[in-house]
C-alpha cells in the first residue's frame, strides 16, 4: 500500500473512532512508526509501505482506537520542550504543570533555592525533578509512593544526564522524611481529581488509561490537598515555600484550609492561588511564616 493510502486509511478508521485530531495523530504515529519527518512524509506519499511496517502502523492505530492516548502508544512526551519517557504507571506530563514550573522558577526566592533541601513530591514521571534540576543546577528530592513511577523517573533523569543531581525517595507523601523542617521548597502535583470525576467525566483516554493512584483525590478531589496542608508546617523551614498544583474549581476550597488559624497559629505567612493563562485556578503558593 502506498503511504499516502494508508495514512488516509488510518485517519478516516480514527475519524469514525471519535478522535478529534485525527488527521494530526495519524500522520505522527506514522512519522513515528517509519522513523520520517512530517516533510518526509509528504514527499514520500506515492512510496510503497513495506508489510512490516504497514502492521506496526496499523497496530498502532488499533490501540488508538481504543483511546489509548498516543503517549502512551510512543512510550514520549514532550514536556518543557524535552522529551521524557512514560508508561501507564505514570501520568502524562502537560501544560498545567508547565505553567506549575513557570511560576516556580518567577516566584521562588533565590535563598529558598539556596539554603535548604528542594522536594518534589509525588514525582511521577520525574518532569517536575528533571526540569527544577536542569534549570536550578540545585540536588532536589523526588519522591513517589509508587515504584513503577520512581523507575520511570530514574530513567528521564539519566536519559537527561541529571541522575546525580536528584535523590529518589518511595514514600507516602512526607511518611519516609523526619520531621525537622529541613525543606526550603516543596513542590507539588498530588491527586486532585475527585471521584465523581474519574468514574464519570473524564476522557477515555485519562479514565481508562492513566493510573488512578496518580489522579484519585478522594469523594471530593481535596484528601491529598488536606494531607499535605496538614502536614508540610512539620517539613517547611521558617520562610518556606510550597507550590502545589490544584483542580481548576479548588481554588477557593484550598485557600480556605491554607489560611485558618491552628492552635492560636497562623503556619503560613501568605497564602495566594494562581490562575493560569485560560484564567483557571491553578497553583496554591503559600509561604511559612517566620
Amino acid at each position: 500500500m502506498r503511504l499516502s493510502e494508508l495514512l488516509q486509511l488510518a485517519a478516516g478508521e480514527l475519524k469514525l473512532a471519535g478522535i478529534e485530531e485525527y488527521a494530526l495523530e495519524a500522520r505522527l504515529l506514522l512519522e513515528a512508526c517509519l522513523g520520517k519527518s512530517r516533510t518526509e512524509i509528504f514527499l514520500l506519499g506515492q512510496a510503497d509501505v513495506a508489510e512490516a511496517e504497514q502492521s506496526k502502523f496499523l497496530g498502532f492505530i488499533s490501540r488508538r482506537k481504543k483511546r489509548e492516548p498516543v503517549a502512551y502508544i510512543l512510550g514520549e512526551q514532550e514536556f518543557w520542550s524535552m522529551p521524557f519517557w512514560v508508561s501507564p504507571a505514570v501520568l502524562i506530563p502537560r501544560p498545567e504543570t508547565e505553567f506549575l514550573l513557570d511560576r516556580i522558577l518567577a516566584l521562588a526566592d533565590p535563598e529558598n533555592l539556596a539554603k535548604g533541601a528542594l522536594l518534589d513530591l509525588c514525582c511521577g514521571s520525574g518532569a517536575i525533578a528533571t526540569v527544577l534540576a536542569k534549570e536550578t543546577g540545585k540536588r532536589i528530592i523526588a519522591s513517589d509512593i509508587s515504584p513503577a513511577a520512581l523507575e520511570v523517573t530514574r530513567s528521564n533523569l539519566y536519559r537527561h544526564g541529571l541522575a546525580e543531581n536528584v535523590a529518589l525517595v518511595e514514600a507516602d507523601l512526607f511518611s519516609a522524611f523526619r520531621m525537622r523542617r529541613d525543606f526550603s521548597l516543596i513542590v507539588s502535583n498530588p491527586p486532585y481529581v475527585s471521584r465523581f470525576e474519574l468514574d464519570n467525566n473524564l476522557d477515555p483516554e485519562v479514565a481508562k488509561h492513566e493510573p488512578r493512584l496518580a489522579l484519585d483525590g478522594g469523594a471530593g478531589g481535596m484528601d491529598f490537598i488536606l494531607r499535605i496542608c496538614r502536614e508540610v508546617p512539620q517539613f517547611l523551614c521558617p520562610s518556606g515555600q510550597l507550590f502545589m498544583e490544584i483542580g481548576a474549581d479548588q481554588g477557593d476550597a484550598a485557600r480556605v484550609l491554607f489560611t485558618e488559624v491552628r492552635k492560636d497559629s497562623l503556619p503560613f505567612a501568605k497564602v495566594d492561588i494562581l490562575v493560569d493563562y485560560a484564567g483557571r485556578d491553578r497553583v496554591l503558593h503559600a509561604r511559612m511564616a517566620q
